[in-house]
């Protein structure tokens, strides 16, 4: 929400004008917030055009992926549907015929379709495949033939895990990852600034309505600044929701967001998959029986398990299967149980409702991010979202080349004043300053780039006075 990009510029060193536009009534009284605003106004002017490209690209890249579910279910419709024809054969038989097309792998888990016109996944894990990638044979469970094998990543088909990927790397690898993230660490600084910004701007007449509403009967800027500010308003809460959830898995501040996490209390529960001991014996000895994988299945539904499940075999001897459920839209059902191979009995659950509640929004949001939580509708919210960020960068970019000093000759516009700093009490700017030093810690792509605007404007800066003392 630029609102630098339509305030006059003062000359270089002095505060920017604070005169209300002529309709807007007279300026803000002198105060801290009169003091704050030209700050805020350099901050925000500094972030949109700079972090603006990286904002740009994962709002394009996270519009595509929104397509995803539709895509998959089109491009995939031959190895994810199957006409039902009588009763389902056993698992076992479904998952023979699996290792039958993928002999050389290992396999991952088992996901019988959740409805009767499903087909059933069997993942296997297999030497020569890039990491975090799986093979997955899609079974028909009437006839267990085999559909097809397709590469997966996690429970992504091959046009969501490159849309996924293109959205959070770039296809770049690790150093893509520092996109996405850099775009997550600094959203929420444009948002918020931007927020205080059109909510701080002095207005007197119908103010709930320019608040919420672009004005009709303008032109240039003000118009443009009028759909900015309108619509960044209301995309304001879901943008800083995108902004926490995206921070959540990135490479470096995900990782102290994680150790934040852990230590409120919020680490994601799982299932313990230690079998108790056998007549005595340690566990994992003489326990060389399996019930097999249908009555695995036929326990876990005893045990309350419904929708699409994950059966995953024990990781080793001694172990249990862990059957989790996996549907991540609304009403979530997450819950998990752990199956002894050899009796067939549920030794374990973990309840979805039993998970601290930072680890239910942690959940919650970031299937909310990926379009999961609430289906189609999650989608057309994201998509939305996706729309309004790229029109409010657009309409930043239109604000700047706006403002260009034409007169001069100069060719794009100018950042609001420096030094406003100077001008704010110490009560202000100490707290200020340790706050962003503290958030810069933990999001270092906020911190870096904070570093680097401060250094380059101070040099800048620097020159300039020089140049006017040699002229002078």
């Amino acid at each position: 929400m630029a609102e630098s990009r339509s305030t006059p510029v003062a000359p270089e060193g002095a505060e920017p004008s604070q005169e209300a536009p002529p309709d807007e009534g007279p300026a803000a009284a002198p105060g801290t917030w009169s003091r704050l605003r030209p700050l805020l106004l350099r901050l925000h002017f500094y972030a949109g055009v700079l972090i603006g490209p990286f904002l740009l690209v994962a709002a394009l890249t996270g519009l595509a992926y929104t397509a995803a579910p539709q895509l998959e279910s089109v491009l995939y419709q031959h190895e994810l549907k199957v006409t039902p024809r009588g009763s389902a054969d056993p698992l076992a038989a479904q998952l023979a015929a699996a290792r039958r097309a993928v002999p050389d792998g290992t396999v991952v888990s088992v996901s019988p379709g959740p409805g009767p016109t499903d087909s059933t996944r069997v993942v296997f894990s297999k030497p020569g495949l890039p990491a975090d990638t799986n093979l997955t044979a899609f079974v028909d469970p009437y006839g267990h033939k085999v559909l097809g094998a397709l590469r997966t990543n996690g429970q992504w088909l091959p046009v969501r895990a490159w849309l996924d990927t293109l959205h959070r790397t770039l296809h770049l690898g690790d150093v893509g990852r520092n996109y996405s993230e850099l775009a997550a660490s600094w959203l929420w600084v444009e948002v918020l600034g931007g927020l205080a910004l059109w909510i701080g701007a002095p207005r007197t007449r119908r103010r709930l309505r320019r608040l919420l509403l672009p004005r009709r009967g303008t032109e240039g800027r003000r118009r443009t600044l009028s759909w900015h500010g309108a619509v960044g308003l209301w995309a304001s809460l879901g943008l800083l929701g995108l902004s926490a959830t995206g921070l959540t898995w990135s490479a470096h501040a995900g990782a102290s967001i994680g150790e934040l996490k852990d230590a409120l209390g919020g680490t994601t529960p799982a299932v313990s998959t230690a079998l108790p001991a056998a007549g005595g014996a340690p566990s994992g000895r003489a326990r060389t029986k399996d019930v097999g994988i249908d009555a695995v299945a036929a326990a876990a539904h005893d045990a309350g398990l419904r929708g699409l499940v994950v059966i995953t075999p024990p990781a080793k001897a001694g172990t249990a299967y862990v059957v989790k459920e996996n549907t991540r839209s609304w009403p979530e059902r997450q819950d998990a149980v752990a199956v002894d191979p050899a009796t067939g009995k549920v030794t374990a659950k973990q309840a979805f409702a039993d998970y601290p509640l930072l680890a239910k929004l942690t959940r919650w949001g970031v299937d909310a991010h990926m379009g999961l939580l609430f289906g189609l509708a999650n989608q057309i919210a994201l998509a939305l979202l996706a729309l309004a960020l790229i029109a409010m960068i657009l309409w930043g970019y239109r604000m700047w080349w706006l403002r260009r000093p034409t007169r001069s000759g100069g060719a794009f516009g100018r950042a609001p004043a420096r030094g406003a700093w100077r001008r704010l009490p110490g009560r202000v700017l100490a707290p200020a300053a340790v706050l962003l030093a503290v958030v810069g810690c933990y999001l270092p792509l906020f911190g870096l780039p904070l570093l680097a605007f401060l250094a380059v404007d101070a040099a800048v800066g620097a020159v300039r006075r020089r140049r006017e003392r040699v002229a002078g």
